[in-house]
């Protein structure tokens, strides 16, 4: 039985937002998890954040970015259509409580996994400042929806052509120039970012969660593949986390990990350009 694909959506350049008939997967999944799938019986496991779980429908909501070659066949999938694999949900759920005013920081794609997060924060009673950074005005997605869900929504891009100029940690020190108190910050997004906050929040004392994002292979912990070291002990972010205490993180091993395969990744993807190419 493969997963129906019921809406396609295009958010911006490369990237897309897909609902999947996964009642299964709907009905148990929980913020901060995700789930592994498979285009086709022969494709590679990637991991995607849950976006959105709709239990009463039986769908799931993912979000990627056309970079490789499983989201790059994943892409050229319509309506109709179906995955092979969707497994899910995996990951330890977010682990929430009321704080008082918590930063919600998304970088690019990582933007997707704050919906059902700041859903889960506000149901606790905290109060979110959304901050999220884009590299330019054309790449922006999901503010609407951002900001339906957020007391206080800021965007800021790279080269200043929407919103604030700048990174989303420099929008995160000027609330806390400003005073504003911020009692807990998650981060998600690119590893350098995530990073970035890590170090910020631990220089002015305050807790900090990232979602990291390792290569992953089976999401069970058997492969091992996801290896991280937090608080210099090595654990499996698809079983352990993907979440985590940012000022833990060993984030310098992270990036070198993330590194591993790049040859190899774009060998598949140009090998999976060509055989497009020739069949259309």
């Amino acid at each position: 039985m493969g997963y129906p694909i019921l809406q396609k959506r295009v958010l911006g350049p490369g990237s897309r937002m897909m609902v999947i008939k996964a009642p299964f997967v709907a009905r148990a999944a929980k913020p901060g998890q995700f789930i592994m799938l498979r285009v086709t019986d022969k494709g590679e496991r990637i991991p995607l954040t849950i976006a959105k779980a709709d239990k009463k429908e039986g769908t799931v909501t993912i979000i990627f970015q056309e970079v490789g070659k499983t989201t790059m066949h994943l892409g050229t999938l319509e309506p109709g259509d179906e995955l092979h694999d969707f497994v899910g949900p995996l990951g330890k759920p977010t682990e929430i409580d009321n704080w008082g005013t918590v930063a919600a920081l998304g970088g690019g794609f990582g933007t997707a996994v704050l919906l059902p997060l700041i859903r889960g924060l506000k149901d606790k009673g905290n109060k979110v400042i959304t901050i999220v950074g884009f590299r330019t005005k054309d790449l922006i997605f999901l503010t609407d929806e951002l900001s339906e869900v957020s007391d206080e929504l800021i965007i800021t891009t790279d080269d200043g052509s929407y919103g604030m100029k700048g990174f989303v940690t420099h929008a995160l020190q000027k609330l806390i120039d400003e005073g504003r108190e911020i009692n807990h910050v998650f981060a998600v997004g690119p590893v350098p970012m995530m990073k970035a906050t890590a170090d910020l929040t631990k220089k002015h004392n305050i807790k900090a969660t990232v979602s990291l994002n390792p290569i992953m292979v089976d999401g069970t912990g058997m492969c091992g593949a996801c290896r991280v070291e937090v608080g210099n002990e090595t654990k499996f972010a698809c079983v352990d986390g993907p979440e985590f205490d940012a000022h833990l993180v060993n984030f310098d091993l992270l990036m070198k990990r993330l590194r591993m395969y790049v040859k190899q990744e774009k060998i598949s993807l140009e090998r999976f350009k060509a055989e497009r190419k020739e069949a259309a």
